[in-house]
């Protein structure tokens, strides 16, 4: 009956206003917001957004790896994402003679197109509401199984804590190639200086292709395979877009915690987020040290690196972003006007109560599990010696089997880098950690070597793991990186909350939000809910607006290629643009990508909309009215950054690469123009 009445104030409050832009709505109830969406300049239905009757936009767009997003632009499976989605394939791909980060790539043909070894998209096949059938009896093994006859794969998921169970129904390609991908310096152009910020210049797409079997269905790598046919592809506008006009973005958002109390905010304001920069702070300056010396190392660490900043300049903006809203005190107000509500409902007045217990209960176990993460978790000879030590035990005859594994372990590893960072997590470790929480006897042993760096030397003094002759499973278990790596056991094998997405999704703490969102809908009659990103599809509108980054200082939507020449140092790895495209702007060469801004002839980039997203959303199409593509999403202003968690409609704001900006680099800087015959311009 419960999950009735939750169902049932569901859709009633879905018709209901959210603030501005804000929302992440399910593909398949969108039909609850087409008035809406009309209202402010959609021209399409429901149906064309998603249906599971006849192709739909649904079947343009993938999940691109593991957590991006992409989108279908050609009839022969031509896909666009970001540049920094494909960037670990660019790399992977690369080599200091064919340097495809720095100079780019484009295959003139088919035949030159570079399979991606590992790399796969996933097409949402449909999505069904299965809360009913599991409440009947219906168990999640059996709805799984029924749902991948065919040869697809399923997924339940959780939504509202638990209160609905959804049915994700995937295909999964993983013959995808390498197309084209322009140089990094316009694909990552502004590096991490730019990360997060606006304006912004960055033209961030790559293009992959998928293919398939001759039945048109997933196939393994084969020079037989043919070019995807998706049932419903993107046309791509090129009449370019104006503040005001009406912008829609599909994708897979990964992460928000909307409904989450003040007890949560607070820890990830004041004490993961803080504790997370100051590590990965000291992890990018090494990092970045030895990048600078070598062009090898700057290649192998490339996407290491990138990775490393993006969540790390990410929490910075967060913790700006919610003590400037004051989101705490805000969250703590909104739960007093709850509690006086619930005083006199017997099964939600000690809601509040359990749930502060609950996190005080589970929050200092989830710290020290991140604590461990971003700390000497971080460090690779570590990880290793965990893991050759579960070998050794499973192949303790199998000396052989262990040597290779060393061995190539050892091929990709920078000691160099490591040490470094070894040191400089070790300590840190040691001076976070709670005391009752240490292991036993580690701090002592690191002050009698005369501290971490003199520790970490005897280590490497006393390991077999980087020498691969003569290793025996004997000598692994005996071995002082082995048998110190192995003291953080009890760490990671008695905290698992560390698995779930964020604290709040713990179990002790989780099973709270249930009866919490049933008692929200029964209070809050003003709200429209929907439920938090966990990498599922969902769709997202609003327009093209610029804001007000402070007083009198208002920042226009759309940028041009005149800031890039602005931006631009060949001094600067990241600012160091092609001399090609210097040319093209000293004569103003642009062709029929040249439009009239701002009363001159330019090159737009990149612009912003009101769209709410997260991460996973990186590559999304931005759509416009008639449903056409019109830009490729890939970031947020750094002062949205705590949309994650609350989203002030005055500044938030997604970023977006123009979509002429991507047809003119592929056109003018990659001499591929070819490509652009396969799509539908408009």
């Amino acid at each position: 009956m419960i999950r009735k009445i939750f169902i049932s104030l569901l859709l009633c409050c879905s018709f209901l206003s959210v603030s501005a832009d804000e929302g992440m709505w399910l593909p398949s109830l969108i039909g609850s917001r087409i008035k809406d969406m009309r209202q402010k300049g959609f021209k399409l239905s429901a149906e064309d957004i998603y249906s599971i009757n006849q192709a739909s936009m649904k079947d343009a767009v993938v999940l691109f790896g593991g957590g991006c997003t992409g989108e279908y632009v050609s009839e022969e499976g031509l896909l666009l994402t970001n540049h920094h989605c494909g960037y670990g394939s660019i790399q992977q791909l690369s080599s200091v003679a064919h340097d495809y980060l720095t100079d780019g790539f484009w295959a003139m043909s088919r035949e030159e197109e570079l399979p991606v070894p590992g790399l796969s998209v996933r097409r949402l096949v449909r999505m069904e509401d299965v809360t009913e059938r599991m409440a009947a009896g219906e168990s999640a093994k059996d709805i799984l199984t029924k749902a991948m006859q065919g040869g697809y794969t399923a997924r339940i998921e959780q939504m509202y804590y638990g209160n609905q169970q959804f049915l994700f129904v995937y295909e999964i390609f993983t013959d995808v190639r390498l197309v084209g991908a322009p140089p990094s310096s316009i694909g990552k152009f502004g590096g991490d200086t730019d990360n997060w910020i606006w304006p912004r210049h960055t033209g961030d797409f790559s293009i992959f292709r998928v293919y398939a079997d001759e039945n048109n269905r997933p196939a393994k790598y084969s020079k037989s395979n043919k070019p995807y046919r998706p049932a419903r592809h993107f046309a791509v506008s090129t009449k370019g877009v104006k503040e005001g006009d009406f912008t829609m973005i599909y994708g897979f958002p990964g992460n928000t915690q909307e409904y989450v109390t003040a007890d949560a905010v607070e820890y990830v304001a004041e004490v993961s987020d803080p504790m997370k920069i100051a590590l990965r702070t000291k992890r990018l300056d090494i990092i970045s040290a030895e990048q600078a010396k070598s062009a090898e190392v700057r290649i192998a660490f490339a996407a290491v690196h990138a990775s490393i900043a993006n969540a790390w300049k990410k929490w910075q903006g967060e913790v700006m972003g919610l003590r400037r809203l004051g989101t705490v005190a805000k969250k703590q107000a909104y739960e007093r006007e709850f509690a006086a509500w619930a005083k006199s409902k017997p099964e939600y007045a000690s809601l509040l109560d359990s749930m502060k217990a609950a996190y005080e209960a589970v929050t200092p176990e989830y710290y020290i599990r991140e604590l461990y993460n971003e700390s000497v978790g971080a460090v690779s000879i570590f990880g290793f010696a965990r893991s050759i030590a579960a070998n050794a035990a499973k192949q303790d005859t199998d000396n052989d089997k262990l040597s290779a594994q060393i061995a190539d372990f050892a091929k990709s590893y920078n000691r160099t880098i490591d040490e470094q960072i070894a040191v400089a997590m070790l300590d840190e470790f040691l001076q976070r950690m709670p005391a009752e929480r240490m292991p036993k006897g580690m701090k002592q042993a690191v002050e009698q070597k005369g501290g971490a760096k003199q520790f970490v030397a005897w280590l490497y003094d006393n390991t077999c793991l980087l020498n691969a002759s003569g290793v025996t499973a004997e000598k692994i278990k005996g071995d002082a990186m082995v048998e110190f790596a192995m003291q953080f056991t009890p760490i990671i094998e008695n905290n698992r909350h560390y698995a779930y997405r964020n604290l709040s999704n713990v179990p002790a703490i989780e099973k709270w939000y249930r009866p919490y969102m049933q008692a929200l809908r029964e209070w809050d009659k003003r709200r429209a809910f929907y439920p938090d990103a966990n990498l599922t599809l969902r769709v997202a509108y609003g327009k093209v607006a610029g804001y007000e980054y402070a007083d009198a200082e208002y920042h226009n939507p759309v940028t041009t290629i005149d800031g890039i020449i602005a931006k631009d140092d060949p001094n600067i790895y990241d600012y160091n643009i092609p001399q090609q495209l210097r040319d093209i702007y000293a004569k103003k060469d642009y062709g029929r990508w040249g439009v009239e801004i701002a009363g001159k002839k330019s090159v737009p980039v990149c612009f912003l909309a009101t769209n709410h997203t997260s991460g996973g959303n990186s590559g999304s199409p931005i759509i416009n009215g008639k449903g056409e593509l019109i830009g490729i999403n890939f970031d947020r202003t750094w002062r949205s950054t705590m949309s994650d968690i609350e989203f002030d409609p005055s500044i938030c704001r997604n970023i977006s690469v123009d979509i002429r900006y991507v047809l003119f680099v592929i056109d003018r800087i990659g001499g591929a123009g070819y490509l652009l015959d396969e799509m539908d311009l408009k």
